[in-house]
C-alpha cells in the first residue's frame, strides 16, 4: 500500500518551480486584465475575490486557526483559475509569449 503523506522530490521541485513563476504569472495576470479583448465579467470575478479578501467579512472568520485563512486563499485561487480560462486562449498566448520576450506586445 502506498503512503500518500511523503511527498516526492518531483512534488517539491513542482512547488518550488510554481513560486518562481508567481512573479511571471502575476504580470500576465496584470496584462490580461488590462486586455480590452478579455470580457468584463472574469475581470469582475477576479476584483470581487479581490475584495472578499480585502474586506472584512467572510463565510468562515479569520480568528479560526488556518481554516480562517484557507478560504480566502481557495477563493483567490479559484477566480485566478476561472478567470484564465474565461481569457480568450490567443490573447492569453500573445501575453505569454510577450513575458517570454518572443514578442513585442
Amino acid at each position: 500500500m502506498a503512503s500518500t503523506s511523503i511527498s516526492r522530490p518531483t512534488d517539491r521541485w513542482q512547488s518550488f518551480r510554481t513560486l518562481v513563476e508567481l512573479p511571471r504569472l502575476v504580470r500576465l495576470y496584470w496584462r490580461l486584465f488590462r486586455d480590452s479583448r478579455v470580457p468584463l465579467w472574469p475581470k469582475a470575478l477576479l476584483v470581487g475575490a479581490l475584495g472578499y479578501v480585502v474586506l472584512p467579512f467572510d463565510f468562515i472568520p479569520d480568528f479560526l486557526p488556518i481554516i480562517g485563512e484557507v478560504d480566502d486563499l481557495v477563493i483567490v485561487v479559484l477566480a485566478a483559475h476561472w478567470f484564465m480560462q474565461a481569457c480568450p486562449p490567443d490573447v492569453v498566448a500573445e501575453h505569454a509569449r510577450a513575458l517570454d520576450g518572443r514578442t513585442g506586445a
